[in-house]
């Protein structure tokens, strides 16, 4: 595996971790799987619950928001080149999470902000690993393109189906694992579990510096 893919396989870790934490230890709501929040506040509204609807109203618009701070960090890094744009992406996320560890359950709504904007902007920046368009925070893309590549490589015998294939089961699979790791250690250790997906994006930080990393990064 290249860098790029070992880097996929941490920040993918990182982004089941932290929707397991939020599900299992934020009140129920989703870091990541913003399609799963428009449908319990879209249920709340409908049944009259107004202050429940908030729980997933203000981490859909801090997603939304996320997603135009990674464009705007993007931006400002190509004028003052001091460390890679996705680089500066991941100590922000870093920071947000380290913060989110902080609230008390009673502030859950804060924390799930922090980590939906945190979420929002891994999943605009890391796009590609090994040249294949990928999601570390989300899997229903990726399992369309993992059986759309099988299917093509049954009817065809193509290599490439394959291995394309193959990456997007692992990113699927590596996933699954970090929102297992996210779920027992959330309730084990409480809200400062999620300073374990940090760690994580620390090391995908880390990673970034070696040179064919930086390679593997700016051809994206």
């Amino acid at each position: 595996m290249s860098e790029s893919m070992i880097l996929g396989i941490v920040l993918t870790l990182a982004g089941g971790f932290q929707d397991a934490y939020s599900y299992n230890g934020r009140g129920g709501v989703f870091a990541n799987a913003q399609t799963g929040n428009i449908v319990l506040l879209g249920q709340n509204l409908a049944m009259g619950r107004w202050e429940t609807a908030l729980h997933y109203l203000f981490p859909l618009l801090s997603f939304l928001l996320g997603v135009f701070a990674a464009e705007w960090i993007r931006s400002l890094c190509e004028r003052v080149r001091v460390l890679h744009w996705r680089q500066v992406i991941l100590l922000g996320e870093i920071i947000l999470l380290v913060f989110a560890g902080l609230f008390p359950d009673t502030m859950a709504t804060f924390a799930n902000v922090l980590l939906s904007f945190a979420c929002a902007m891994q999943v605009e920046s890391f796009r590609k690993f090994r040249g294949i368009p990928c999601a570390t925070t989300m899997c229903i893309g990726n399992m369309r393109s993992a059986t759309e590549h099988l299917y093509h490589y049954l009817r065809t015998h193509d290599p490439e189906q394959k291995r394309r294939s193959i990456h997007y089961y692992v990113i699927i699979l590596v996933f699954a694992v970090g929102a297992a790791l996210g779920a027992v250690l959330t309730i084990a250790l409480g809200r400062g579990a999620i300073w374990i997906a940090a760690v994580l994006l620390l090391i995908g930080f880390l990673l970034m510096f070696s040179k064919g990393e930086q390679e593997a990064q700016e051809a994206l």
